[in-house]
């Protein structure tokens, strides 16, 4: 199967369009094909688009060792340009049904170019006025579902990170101009889902977030933002 789309405006992090850019977004994906007892799918995505520099001002990865640092380009004609937002993705999902219910591992990665600003990588809801820094990133989601018991009984076990400047690592961030949004986060969650009805479950869950130590005051250490989260969700 394949889907191609040219978007406008911001999605959910904006209420509008701020420029004339467009993003092309396509996925090759192939449908579940049954293998006996297991079921396979999978897929490559691609997103092509950008968002208008408003100021002169746009900085990249540059330097080596501990001084890896940003490097201003201050030309004029960065100004109305596009700041890349260029991602490619992966993923697969494989599944095998036995006597109690199903087990299944599911897998995504992401890597590629995010602009953003010297504090934050989120995608602006508003056109930035601000400098333009544009980093290399990537990314991945990998669950584990297992049924115990019967249908009604779900573990799961969730792992993810974010890196979203793969150039900077670790102490090398807040020696020079790296600042908080250059920090590597990684999850491990573990949860349990009852079944009630095909309408009705309810999920206890638990996440262990870890964070880079780097050499930044407020991040020399792991911080405490573990997550419990208790959830009952009903549908009609």
């Amino acid at each position: 199967k394949f889907d191609v789309g040219v978007f406008n405006g911001q999605g959910k992090s904006g209420p509008a369009e701020f420029d004339s850019f467009k993003d092309v977004i396509g996925r090759v994906a192939l449908k579940p094909v049954e293998l006996g007892s297991f079921s396979l799918s999978a897929g490559i995505s691609h997103l092509n688009g950008g968002w208008m520099q408003t100021t002169k001002y746009r900085y990249e990865m540059g330097g080596n060792g501990n001084s890896k640092e940003f490097i201003v380009d201050s030309s004029l004609s960065n100004i109305g340009k596009k700041a890349p937002r260029q991602y490619y993705g992966a993923d697969m999902q494989v599944a095998f049904k036995h006597l109690w219910g199903k087990t299944e591992i599911r897998g995504e990665y992401w890597k590629g170019k995010q602009p953003g600003t010297a504090s934050t990588t989120v995608n602006p809801g508003e056109l930035p006025e601000e400098p333009t820094y544009v980093r290399k990133f990537d990314g991945a989601i990998i669950y584990f579902l297992q049924n115990i018991f019967s249908e009604r009984w779900e573990l799961m076990a969730k792992y993810d990170w974010y890196d979203p400047n793969t150039e900077a690592k670790g102490m090398e961030i807040g020696v020079t101009n790296l600042t908080e949004a250059d920090i590597k986060y990684s999850t491990l969650g573990l949860g349990l889902t009852r079944y009630f009805t095909p309408n009705l479950k309810v999920l206890a869950y638990y996440a262990i977030v870890k964070n880079e130590k780097t050499s930044l005051p407020d991040y020399t250490s792991d911080l405490e933002d573990n997550v419990f989260t208790l959830r009952m969700q009903l549908r009609f």
